[in-house]
């Protein structure tokens, strides 16, 4: 294959994946699974590896998630957000594996013991209190900006406006996952697609009520 079709092919895949990712985090819409758009990253990071003059500011291994919205004020994280890779298959497990025992200077014999829990598709945030009382609350963004939802988020109830607790820090970045239960969905189902879609779009209403 020749370098310009290679080229076409791999911007072909960053237009889509930038197309996505606005959806998904601009406009709170999945146009595909998450399964579909991790294998469309995942394309992008083998042709980058393959090809050295693939290049381009909007790809996965340039950006994270995507830039914060313009009806929100950005605020940079004290320490950026990152995410998690993931593993398709026996072989990427593996590789995790062998990158974790060379990373610890392990034996290659030593067994290395996994936990699992289910994956729960919400969206990402960081609470920053100060003496006890919540004062913000910030999206992921991009990674190294979000958007101020404060006000947003204190209308979650098992989000904690004060938290008395012996030896609390006096300030704290806690970070979590907002997201909604099925049961609850139901009630909102005719408004959004997914559960997913319902609490990103909840969260970045203009009017918090």
């Amino acid at each position: 294959m020749k370098d310009s079709s290679i080229k076409n092919e791999y911007l072909k895949k960053i237009k889509l994946l930038h197309k996505y990712n606005k959806a998904y985090f601009d406009e709170s819409k999945s146009l595909i699974t998450d399964q579909e758009f991790d294998i469309l990253k995942k394309q992008i990071f083998e042709l980058e590896k393959k090809y050295s003059f693939l290049k381009h500011k909007n790809s996965p291994s340039k950006t994270l998630g995507f830039k914060p919205s313009k009806n929100f004020k950005k605020v940079k994280h004290r320490v950026p957000m990152l995410s998690l890779a993931n593993a398709f298959n026996e072989e990427d497990l593996i590789n995790f594996e062998k990158k974790i025992i060379n990373f610890l200077s392990l034996s290659k014999l030593e067994e290395i013991e996994y936990s699992a829990e289910p994956k729960i598709d919400g969206i990402s945030i960081s609470l920053i209190y100060k003496n006890s009382y919540f004062v913000q609350g910030l999206s992921r963004g991009d990674g190294k900006e979000g958007e101020d939802i404060t006000e947003n988020l204190k209308t979650i109830k098992d989000i904690p406006k004060i938290i008395k607790v012996k030896n609390f820090p006096t300030e704290i970045d806690i970070r979590g996952e907002v997201f909604i239960q099925n049961d609850d969905f139901k009630n909102i189902s005719e408004k959004f697609a997914n559960p997913r879609n319902a609490a990103s779009g909840s969260l970045r209403q203009k009017d918090p009520k």
